[in-house]
């Protein structure tokens, strides 16, 4: 089933019914993909394809229920074979890029030209596909005309008037991938969610699965500004590395002095007031500092603020993780060299992304979350044998000049 799974995503047959007439017309695949034959003198080649092969329904209702565990036994396998096909000195999996692609559910909520009441309200579940959820592609809805970040003036637009392209019912896919300059992209981990589900939920899961498919941690990362958290920093210095994330503008930067106390706007070193658990709020559970204004605690001085800020007499007070990747996150030069290049590594993801929209990963003719996540699955595992197949055809012919010189 998966064999013949994949030559529908390969050839790009749009359903269960155009794989069972392809398969009708080559009973050599049929045989090679392990179909129970049915014995048959009429043919040839000693069987019946049309008996042996099961229905477009039964095809449909095995991608529904196949096991997660089998489809990411055979995505682990083809990262273990690129893993070992690759040479050393390629660093396989050493610098990732993560990053998510939607997916579009097949409802007619999705659809401008068809005539739904109440298209996004997230409490109407569509008919159509019972899993899917209403998600948000774009983060701001007041676009600025110039391209500049600043502050709206004027209300954002609610859901109920905002286009599909916006928002939309549906799914999303985050992968894990990283590249080598001659032999090209590969994937390392695939998550499917539903899109209410936010980029950040992503990270976590997807490299736990990273390190157990290549059995080691990858050094750095280069990721968007919706992965701007500290713990993702936190992760690849750990790991010996770093990480690669454009400032998101939530807060201004902050500086240290040499004891790691956080400066305040007047230059101030502020002294820590309190530690506390962070819980709620969050994805990942964490220790957060309280510092305080050093002119006001522990005690009161009688010097003023040196530039007057707007908290004063009360005094400024700052919430910081005490983790190390949150100085990180704020110290980071993201100008240098060094992110510059691994921030590169960042097209390995648009372009397996682009190779799924190819394999079409961005409207499915599948109307659950199970059928949804296996075919996913599946696309990447195609991606990774294209790949493992190229590196194969790199090698032999590197060999072969090597010979012939």
């Amino acid at each position: 089933f998966v064999a013949a799974s994949l030559l529908k995503l390969d050839k790009g047959l749009k359903s269960m019914q155009k794989l069972r007439d392809e398969l009708v017309e080559q009973p050599a695949l049929v045989w090679l993909f392990g179909f129970p034959l049915v014995p048959s003198a009429a043919y040839r080649w000693g069987f019946d394809v049309e008996r042996s092969l099961p229905t477009p329904r039964h095809f449909s209702r095995v991608l529904r229920t196949l096991e997660r565990s089998q489809a990411a036994f055979l995505f682990k396998a083809t990262v273990r074979l690129l893993d070992a096909e690759l040479p050393p000195d390629c660093h396989f999996g050493n610098e990732i890029s993560l990053d998510t692609k939607h997916i579009i559910a097949w409802v007619r909520e999705n659809n401008p030209k068809a005539k739904v009441a109440d298209r996004y309200d997230k409490t109407r579940q569509p008919r159509g596909d019972r899993d899917c959820k209403l998600g948000c592609k774009k983060r701001d809805n007041v676009p600025t005309h110039d391209g500049t970040d600043r502050a709206p003036t004027q209300e954002g637009l609610p859901a109920s008037q905002a286009t599909v392209g916006e928002f939309y019912w549906g799914y999303a896919s985050g992968i894990v991938a990283t590249k080598d300059k001659e032999y090209g992209e590969f994937v390392l981990a695939e998550l499917t969610q539903t899109f209410d589900q936010s980029d950040q939920s992503y990270f976590q899961p997807l490299m736990a699965q990273v390190e157990e498919n290549l059995g080691r941690k990858p050094q750095s990362g280069a990721l968007d500004k919706a992965f701007d958290a500290f713990y993702v920093y936190e992760y690849f210095h750990n790991a010996g590395g770093f990480a690669a994330v454009p400032w998101s503008d939530r807060g201004p930067k902050k500086l240290f002095n040499a004891d790691g106390l956080p400066l305040c706007a007047a230059g101030l070193a502020m002294p820590l007031r309190s530690k506390f658990i962070e819980r709620s709020n969050c994805l990942v559970e964490h220790q957060c500092a309280r510092y305080a204004c050093p002119l006001v605690f522990p005690q009161r001085t009688s010097e003023s603020c040196p530039i007057n800020h707007d908290n004063w007499p009360k005094g400024c007070i700052t919430t910081l993780p005490t983790s190390p990747g949150n100085r990180i996150r704020h110290e980071l030069d993201r100008h240098s060299d060094a992110y510059t290049n691994l921030y590169k590594q960042r097209s390995a993801t648009e372009r397996i992304n682009s190779q799924a929209l190819d394999l079409g990963i961005e409207r499915p003719k599948l109307r659950n979350h199970r059928s949804i996540t296996n075919q996913d699955t599946l696309i990447y595992v195609l991606i990774n044998l294209r790949a493992l197949q190229r590196v194969r055809q790199l090698k032999a012919e590197k060999a072969k000049t090597t010979t012939v010189a």
